[in-house]
């Protein structure tokens, strides 16, 4: 699902980045590799790479990234460059904006959708 070390706009290796079970973080948080959320974040999260959510993970915030695979919660708008997907225990409540979504069955999605090619990140 993520790669432990994965190449950004520069070329060079970023390492995956994991928040928790238990971690809660205060704050906006950015990312130049793939970022791995099993805790609790308040604020906005952005990753140049894709972002994955445990089922017990929650975002109170925004989220922007080039790829995401969400099983967790998310209360705030999702912009996403390439492919998104919302698993069965999903459940979001904002605004989407991708290229791709693939819903699976059981997930909720209360909000928007726009979906267009146009990229959402610079360098993603």
């Amino acid at each position: 699902m993520l790669n432990k070390n994965t190449k950004n706009e520069s070329g060079q290796n970023s390492a995956l980045n994991m928040i928790g079970l238990g971690t809660v973080i205060h704050g906006d948080m950015m990312s130049e590799g793939d970022l791995r959320i099993d805790g609790k974040i308040g604020g906005n999260v952005t990753s140049k790479s894709k972002i994955a959510m445990g089922a017990g993970s929650e975002i109170k915030g925004n989220v922007k990234a080039r790829s995401a695979d969400i099983s967790g919660r998310i209360e705030g708008d999702i912009e996403i460059n390439e492919t998104l997907f919302l698993r069965s225990s999903a459940r979001v409540d904002g605004n989407i904006s991708t290229a791709k979504l693939v819903i699976e069955s059981g997930a909720e999605f209360n909000g928007t959708c726009n979906m267009s090619a146009k990229p959402v990140i610079q360098g993603a």
